[in-house]
């Protein structure tokens, strides 16, 4: 499973959209906006009357919790009718203006350790829900080992970690459980502490919740806190992950639901961006992390614990200075997947030569392959060579294969004849040759 975290306002928005498929007895306002700045809220105020008429929050919207204890949610918890349209402009322009610093561990009240500094780009703005402490529940679920977990409790809000074990009530699910036996489990371990009034309804919720978390292919899913006032629902915090291997088969379900780069990390570069949604339209895997793109070894390998290896490999015998890439391509993409997937890392490593003067090295590797087509997928790296043939030469590469799996022979005889062609150095070997050999024949060469 590969867990993408989104943001607040996708998470609600894809719960909203189920809604009634997940909680009939219980309604949902999702009344709820992101903007980037005043200037957008202002001109969602044309279409949502809402933000005109109802006290407001806003927080920022950047995959970090904490946000109440950085001083970054804005709202009036004595006098809610204080934070207007105007002033949640007002202060989101303020914030957005410049960097700020978010703590992300606190003792306490206290920070801990050093900040991340970073700029505010996106925030969400909600009604302010008038409410008592007492109406604030948590719910969450995720993946541990081979059991889906849930956890509830009737203590929602910033402090429920803080007390854990105390508060929160933890219930294992099999993947065989069916939706009946899932019923009874959750009935039989509602916290003891939800008020009377509300325990059946929060049975009902968090029934609903869990089968939303399973079938709409959340990896984790959390709610904190959510309020219950009668059969009303308010969801004033949520944090989600989503288990992007799914994304090719939840297009209606999920929308066109983007991965942000969490606050304080660098920015994807559009290729690894454009490589992020190839991967999310199809079940094989397609991943791209850029290291160093003027260094001349890249490497294109089939299978995340090869990539790995492959990294290791290539930082003993060169250093990691001299790494460009991080990635793979497994699961059995397609030809024009292969394709894509090549060229990209091919017009990426040919945009500059090597400061010294040396010639690219690339490293086409990956162990024994159990169902992926090796001869398929080398289609595709040949008709990228085809496209990219005379840059990989300007630049001075030296290509190196090593590779088994089903049809490996026809796949390396078909690249080798290919580059041959082409006018291309390559060297190709099969699984009789160690899986890294390939790294330490290139680095030596």
């Amino acid at each position: 499973m590969a867990q993408k975290a989104i943001r607040e306002y996708d998470a609600k928005s894809i719960l909203a959209r189920h809604w009634d498929k997940y909680f009939p007895d219980f309604t949902y306002a999702y009344e709820t906006v992101m903007v980037k700045n005043g200037a957008d809220l202002a001109e969602a105020a044309k279409t949502h009357k809402w933000l005109n008429e109802k006290p407001l929050v806003a927080k920022p919207d950047m995959l970090f919790g904490k946000r109440g204890k950085n001083g970054l949610v804005l709202f009036k918890e004595q006098k809610p009718g204080d934070v207007s349209l105007e002033k949640a402009i007002s202060w989101i322009d303020e914030k957005s203006s410049q960097k700020q610093s978010v703590y992300f561990s606190f003792d306490g009240d206290t920070p801990k350790g050093e900040p991340s500094v970073d700029m505010l780009t996106h925030f969400i703005v909600e009604p302010f829900t008038p409410h008592d402490q007492s109406e604030e529940y948590y719910i969450s679920a995720t993946v541990v080992g081979d059991s889906d977990m849930l956890y509830m409790s009737a203590e929602g809000g910033m402090e429920v970690e803080e007390g854990w074990d105390e508060k929160v009530t933890e219930v294992a699910f099999s993947i065989t459980d069916t939706e009946e036996e899932i019923a009874e489990k959750i009935k039989a371990n509602i916290p003891a502490d939800v008020k009377e009034e509300d325990k059946e309804n929060f049975a009902k919720f968090a029934i609903g919740f869990f089968k939303a978390y399973r079938e709409l292919n959340f990896a984790y899913l959390e709610i904190n806190p959510f309020v219950m006032q009668g059969n009303q629902i308010e969801l004033l915090d949520m944090v989600a992950k989503l288990d992007d291997t799914a994304g090719f088969m939840m297009v209606e379900e999920w929308g066109d639901v983007p991965y942000p780069t969490p606050f304080g990390m660098e920015t994807k570069s559009p290729e690894e961006e454009a490589v992020e949604v190839a991967d999310s339209k199809t079940g094989a895997s397609l991943k791209l992390t850029l290291l160093k793109p003027e260094a001349r070894i890249w490497t294109m390998v089939a299978g995340g614990g090869a990539s790995v290896v492959y990294a290791d490999t290539i930082a003993d015998f060169a250093g990691i200075d001299d790494l460009a890439n991080y990635g793979e391509y497994s699961g059995g993409p397609t030809t024009g997947e292969t394709k894509f997937y090549a060229e990209t890392i091919f017009d990426l490593m040919t945009r500059e030569k090597d400061a010294q003067g040396r010639g690219k090295v690339l490293i086409i590797g990956g162990a024994i392959a159990n169902f992926t087509d090796v001869a398929k997928t080398f289609t595709g790296i040949i008709q990228a060579f085809e496209n990219y043939q005379d840059k990989l030469k300007e630049v001075g590469t030296k290509i190196y294969v090593r590779r088994g799996g089903p049809n490996y022979e026809k796949g390396l005889k078909d690249i080798k004849e290919a580059a041959d062609r082409m006018g291309l150095y390559i060297e190709v070997y099969g699984p009789e040759t160690h899986v890294t050999d390939i790294v330490r024949m290139a680095l030596e060469a």
